[in-house]
């Protein structure tokens, strides 16, 4: 069989991030960043398995060229720093693993050889030598968490040699030892300084020159990240928010600044997107803005969290109703902000109880 391409990209820092913050949270960020990678396989390498914090790629029986091997890598490392950045400028979470999301790095294993597979339940997978050889590849003395490896065996087999140097590549020789065998490969360390990242719109940030046209005030006996969370986090809202048919959403991604959710009612879709606003400093807020209300040309509604003390704080919730033409500012004045006052009321109140339903999250 001829060689095969063994391609392994792989979170730095996974375990110390996941001990040290909020578990589900966390998880999500690494989805997030494993789907992303996902999407950047540019050279449709053939996705193995997914272990944890990395993916396992192939190409059997082929090999990309020189060029493209360094394209694919560079497309990866791209794509990987370009999310973290949007996560850091787009995020409306307080908690550590939404906080420290941007520490995280990563690395990349190429190595070659002849592959065999073993099939189990349908599913084929590569084995044998050079599968652990990649492996252990991981587990290297290079002083640094962002980083390429290309294997003696595959930079032989694409002619490249610790002489290449480019924007973002600087090669170096390395070697260890793994069970008294000696594995010989070539490295750089990757400055993101240097990738040309992905840009981003400006945050959905709004401002209005008027008072809300709907507001209410409740204290809960609860912190205010934890309330956030309550708020924020799609899974819980068919819990205190009544007359929705469905609520759909990425369930592996943290809410941020532009994410969306849909609320089915009545078999219409309502689509939301998230939004913010100025508040008081030490305060947390979070905004939705749907278009689809019915009358309402745009429909804008703020959660804003204040801490009081240590296990309590204070809900204010604000509404904004842009009508638009003539007869949708009358409906608005004769009935919308009766049924705006109602609804949130009802959401509010079951919000409360839930709240104190709820084991502490």
């Amino acid at each position: 069989m001829p060689s095969s391409l063994l391609f392994i990209p792989d979170i730095s820092g996974y375990t110390r991030f996941v001990q040290s913050t909020e578990i589900e949270h966390s998880q999500h960020v690494i989805a997030e960043l494993l789907e992303v990678l996902l999407e950047a396989n540019t050279e449709d390498l053939q996705l193995a398995e997914v272990e944890g914090d990395a993916l396992f790629f192939y190409s059997q029986g082929a090999i990309p060229s020189q060029e493209r091997l360094l394209a694919q890598m560079e497309t990866m490392f791209t794509a990987f720093y370009s999310h973290l950045k949007l996560l850091e400028k787009n995020r409306i979470c307080p908690c550590n693993a939404c906080a420290t999301a941007p520490d995280l790095k990563l690395k990349i294993i190429a190595h070659s050889g002849d592959i065999q597979f073993l099939e189990v339940g349908g599913t084929r997978k590569p084995f044998g030598k050079q599968v652990i050889e990649a492996h252990r590849l991981l587990k290297n003395s290079v002083e640094s968490d962002n980083y390429v490896i290309i294997s003696e065996a595959l930079a032989s087999n694409i002619g490249i040699t610790v002489n290449y140097s480019s924007k973002i590549y600087f090669f170096k020789h390395g070697r260890d030892l793994y069970d008294e065998n000696q594995l010989d490969y070539i490295y750089s360390i990757i400055d993101s300084d240097k990738l040309t990242l992905n840009t981003f719109g400006k945050h959905n940030e709004v401002a209005f020159k008027r008072k809300a046209d709907y507001k209410l005030v409740k204290d809960f006996p609860i912190k205010a990240e934890a309330l956030l969370e309550y708020i924020t986090n799609y899974s819980y809202r068919s819990n205190w928010v009544k007359g929705v048919d469905d609520f759909r959403f990425n369930k592996n991604e943290v809410t941020r600044l532009g994410t969306e959710h849909l609320c089915v009612i009545n078999n219409k879709h309502l689509n939301f997107v998230t939004v913010t606003k100025k508040v008081e400093k030490g305060s947390f807020v979070y905004g939705e803005m749907t278009t689809e209300a019915p009358l309402i040309d745009r429909l804008y509604q703020f959660y804003i969290i204040k801490p009081i003390n240590a296990s309590s704080s204070e809900l204010t919730v604000e509404a904004f109703c842009e009508p638009g033409n003539y007869f949708k500012r009358l409906f608005l004045k004769l009935f919308s902000k009766l049924i705006l006052k109602k609804n949130i009321n009802s959401a509010v109140i079951l919000l409360h109880k839930m709240v104190g339903e709820e084991p502490s999250i």
